[in-house]
C-alpha cells in the first residue's frame, strides 16, 4: 500500500471537537464530495447514492431538527448531556447527508430477480465505501469530521425542510468542521484474531 494512502487511512478518526474555522472552503467541499460520488464503486454501476451538504444556515438548521426530534423522544433528566453532543457538532461549519435513492435500488431488484434479496445490501456496503471516501478525503485536507446516525428520527422532517424525494433513504449525517481537539487513543484487537490469511 501506498505510503499516502496508508498514512490517510490511519489519520482518519471521529472528530468530536469540531470548529468553525474555514479549514476547506465550501467549493472544496463540494468538490470532494461530487468526486467521491462520481467514482465510487456500485453493484451494477447503479449509482444509486444521493448527497446532500449543507452550510450555514442550512447546516445549523439540521441540527436544530435533530434536537427538537430527540427532546420528543429522550429522557428530559439527561438531556442536558445530548444538547452539549449536538451542539459539538452544530460547532461544525458543514453537514454532509448520504442517502440512498431507493427507487434506483428496487429498480434493479424487478430487473434482475435473482440478485433481487442482495442489492439493499449492496447499496448499504456502497454508501458505506462513498462515507468512508469522503470522510478520508476531508481527512487528508486539515479538516474534521465524525460519522452519526439520527436517521430514522429526523428523516422526515429533513425531506421536508429541503424538499427531497420520499425515495431517498437517510443513512447518515456527517458533521464537519475544524479540529479543535484531537481525537482520543484508540485502541485495537489484536488483528491475527481479525485477519486470516491461508496458503
Amino acid at each position: 500500500m501506498k505510503k499516502e494512502l496508508a498514512d490517510m487511512i490511519e489519520k482518519r478518526r471521529s472528530i468530536y471537537d469540531l470548529g468553525a474555522k474555514e479549514v476547506l472552503s465550501e467549493q472544496q467541499i463540494s468538490d470532494i464530495v461530487k468526486e467521491a460520488v462520481k467514482y465510487c464503486p456500485t453493484a451494477f454501476n447503479s449509482q444509486s447514492a444521493r448527497v446532500v451538504v449543507l452550510f450555514g444556515e442550512s447546516h445549523h438548521k439540521l441540527w436544530d431538527i435533530v434536537l427538537q426530534e430527540l427532546k420528543k423522544v429522550a429522557p428530559a433528566d439527561g438531556f442536558a448531556k445530548t444538547e452539549l453532543k449536538i451542539a459539538s457538532f452544530a460547532a461544525g461549519y458543514a453537514t454532509i447527508l448520504f442517502f440512498e435513492d431507493m427507487e434506483t435500488v428496487e429498480a434493479l431488484q424487478k430487473k434482475f430477480p435473482l440478485y433481487a434479496e442482495n442489492f439493499g445490501k449492496w447499496s448499504l456496503q456502497a454508501n458505506g465505501m462513498l462515507e468512508y471516501i469522503v470522510w478520508t478525503a476531508l481527512e487528508a485536507e486539515g479538516a474534521g469530521a465524525s460519522l452519526q446516525h439520527y436517521n430514522p428520527l429526523i428523516d422526515a422532517a429533513v425531506k421536508q425542510e429541503w424538499r427531497l424525494p420520499e425515495s431517498w433513504m437517510l443513512l447518515a449525517q456527517m458533521p464537519v468542521g475544524s479540529v479543535e481537539a484531537p481525537a482520543g487513543e484508540k485502541t485495537f484487537l489484536p488483528i491475527d484474531e481479525r485477519v486470516k490469511i491461508f496458503k
